[in-house]
């Protein structure tokens, strides 16, 4: 193994331009940790977040971008077991997955599921540590209840309907063009709406209103998220597009019951990942390897074109997962 790796850094905060190719010392594996020999990694938003300088990563992690990832294990410090050099996994990643070489907490990666490739697992950590933890842990989202997630089309937002569906509640989702909308239906989606054209509060109030809402956008989506919720409804944020602030009527909260909450993944401790990495071998593995759900892929870049997809993310045209091969 080379004693120096081909990586992406951010040089300064700003847009996919700052995205550059160096060189950096392959990372060692403390104890815990295991070091993979990346094949692929998935392209995230908070990747881009962090590249504008808005989402710092936590005081031990790499500073390179990337936090998901998938390939080979060539390194297993001490005190892990369970794993071995050779073994091929995904990783949810405290950083650096956009590198050829990556450390990271072993309790945090999981086997390739079977029948899935590489590529396709590099896409599965990120959103599904994401979705399971707050659509379902936080959330508590069960079978017959009215479930809206925005973004149908993103990563988060196909991996949310596939799940919800699965596990029985009702399913609306919004989208930016009737194209995404009929995706996001064929996924199990019982209602995409067109944000463009449908007003989501209307169709959900009709229905009764929604018992949980996954939300990613913030700003006035927030105050309509709220008309939105049925009594004794649900809200988890776990992104702000629009921003995190907004004026709301905490009265309407009070009196209708209802609980808003939310979390981010990156700053949680290395136990609680472990905890969601338990629980998605547990209860969604067998669904990916019995082929009842699946990433959906949008596109693939070269290492070398980090920047190229970070603005394919950023243009919103995707549909489903970016990743990029190592």
């Amino acid at each position: 193994m080379s004693e120096t790796m081909r990586a992406i850094e951010i040089t300064k905060a700003g847009g996919p331009e700052v995205l550059r190719l160096a060189e950096r010392p392959v990372p060692v594996a403390r104890a815990g940790e295991i070091v993979i020999k990346l094949a692929y990694a998935g392209v995230n938003r908070p990747d881009a977040l962090q590249r504008a300088g808005l989402y710092a990563p936590p005081p031990t992690a790499s500073d390179l971008p990337g936090l998901e990832g998938a390939g080979t294990i060539v390194e297993v410090g001490a005190d892990v077991a369970g794993l071995k050099v050779g073994d091929a996994v995904c990783a949810l990643l405290p950083g650096g997955g956009y590198a050829e070489y990556v450390a990271c907490p072993a309790a945090h990666a999981l086997p390739i599921p079977r029948g899935l490739d590489l590529k396709q697992a590099a896409c599965l950590p990120e959103t599904h540590f994401t979705v399971w933890s707050n659509v379902f842990m936080r959330g508590g989202l069960k079978a017959g209840e009215r479930f809206l997630v925005h973004g149908g089309s993103s990563g988060i937002g196909t991996t949310a309907i596939q799940l919800a569906s699965h596990f029985g509640a009702r399913v609306f989702t919004t989208a930016g063009s009737e194209e995404k909308c009929a995706v996001c239906r064929d996924l199990g989606a019982e209602v995409a709406m067109n944000y463009r054209e449908e007003d989501f509060v209307k169709v959900l109030q009709a229905e009764g209103g929604a018992d949980l809402i996954l939300d990613m956008v913030g700003g006035d989506y927030i105050a309509r998220n709220i008309r939105a919720l049925a009594d004794d409804g649900r809200m988890v944020h776990i992104a702000f597009l629009q921003g995190p602030k907004a004026e709301i009527n905490f009265a309407q909260i009070m009196a209708r019951r209802l609980t808003i909450t939310g979390s981010t993944l990156r700053p949680q401790s290395d136990l609680a990942k472990a905890r969601i990495a338990d629980e998605l071998r547990q209860h969604v593995w067998p669904l990916l390897e019995a082929g009842r759900i699946a990433p959906v892929m949008d596109s693939e870049f070269p290492l070398e074109e980090a920047a190229k997809a970070h603005a394919r993310m950023e243009s919103s045209g995707h549909i489903g997962k970016i990743v990029l091969k190592i």
